[in-house]
């Protein structure tokens, strides 16, 4: 009898140890949660200094610093056109600690372009949007042609010699102009570059031809003469560059691309903590001075109603299905 009071108090004592360890560990991503933001976040931007990924993270840090209460610095994990920062992110702990400006190449075009990538678009969990902007089409100032019509004329006939600069596979800057080249039915030579701001300077200086960039960083180049600009690939025409004609306008009414900047954390990141990032990332957009630099830029801050997670999370998967058409109908093959 003893002994078997003995066995009784041993399991009930040893069932209520076991009820109190798994208590505690299916509270502790709650009380993590809870107790977010404890430490310095990291901000990824796939793409080096000066970039439009490392300029949209820079101008978010400080204010979202502010609302979180704890340090966001930035962290540019460049190469491969921007695929080894997203796979740095996507392999971190899901904890909120490490973050990434996702956007329309390394987090959309890829689910098509590249099934050998590390990663996939499935392995983010989606914070919020940033910003939209359009593509440029330029050229150095010296080629002889100033339409876009007279700009495809001019590859035609010199593809041969002629060079175009991106900053990478994948990039935007690579994937807007193999769209333009297939639609134009032109084969120039590609200078990949580790990042936008080398292939742009390159551009500049005359050692490469044209090329396909997005808006910011690249508006002065055109207003000092620098570069030749020949459309946007948006609906409208760009405030920043109100003389330069629509793709449509111009005559090449497929070519229609707009691109985008968002926040993303690595897949299982608690919902809590996402929601909380997307708080203080809609106090980032809210900074009249973060607004105000996006819109010199040449960026469009989204508005209030196209910024929750769960809106990003549907443009996500629309993305992805967007860039698998655009790029299908281009006929590029997948890697």
């Amino acid at each position: 009898m003893a002994t078997d009071r003995c066995i009784r108090r041993f399991s009930l004592v040893t069932i209520a140890r076991l009820l109190s360890v798994v208590a505690m560990l299916g509270a502790a991503p709650h009380a993590r949660a809870q107790d977010y933001p404890s430490r310095v976040i990291t901000l990824v931007a796939p793409f080096p200094p000066g970039g439009p990924s490392d300029t949209t993270a820079r101008l978010l840090v400080s204010p979202m610093s502010k609302a979180l209460g704890q340090q966001v610095i930035v962290e540019n994990t460049t190469g491969a056109g921007g695929i080894i920062g997203s796979n740095r992110v996507a392999k971190a702990a899901a904890d909120g600690y490490t973050l990434i400006i996702s956007g329309s190449g390394t987090h959309a075009a890829i689910e098509y372009l590249n099934k050998a990538a590390p990663y996939r678009p499935s392995d983010f969990e989606q914070i919020g949007l940033i910003n939209t902007s359009p593509v440029v089409v330029v050229a150095r100032s010296g080629v002889p042609a100033d339409t876009l019509k007279d700009f495809v004329a001019y590859l035609k006939a010199n593809e041969k010699k002629l060079t175009e600069a991106d900053a990478g596979t994948g990039s935007i800057s690579n994937l807007a102009c193999s769209v333009f080249h297939a639609l134009a039915d032109v084969h120039p030579t590609v200078a990949s570059y580790r990042g936008t701001p080398e292939a742009t300077m390159d551009l500049v200086r005359g050692n490469v031809d044209f090329g396909c960039n997005q808006i910011v960083n690249i508006v002065p180049h055109i207003k000092s003469g620098a570069l030749k600009a020949y459309a946007v690939t948006s609906d409208k025409r760009s405030p920043m560059l109100p003389d330069v004609p629509t793709t449509a306008e111009a005559g090449m009414p497929a070519f229609n691309l707009t691109v985008w900047f968002g926040l993303s954390a690595p897949k299982g990141t608690p919902r809590p903590i996402v929601e909380q990032l997307n708080k203080a990332l809609g106090a980032a957009l809210d900074d009249p001075t973060v607004v105000a630099r996006f819109a010199e830029l040449g960026y469009t801050v989204v508005p209030p109603e196209r910024r929750s997670s769960a809106y990003f999370d549907r443009f996500y998967q629309d993305e992805i299905a967007l860039w698998a058409k655009v790029l299908g109908d281009a006929k590029l093959t997948p890697k």
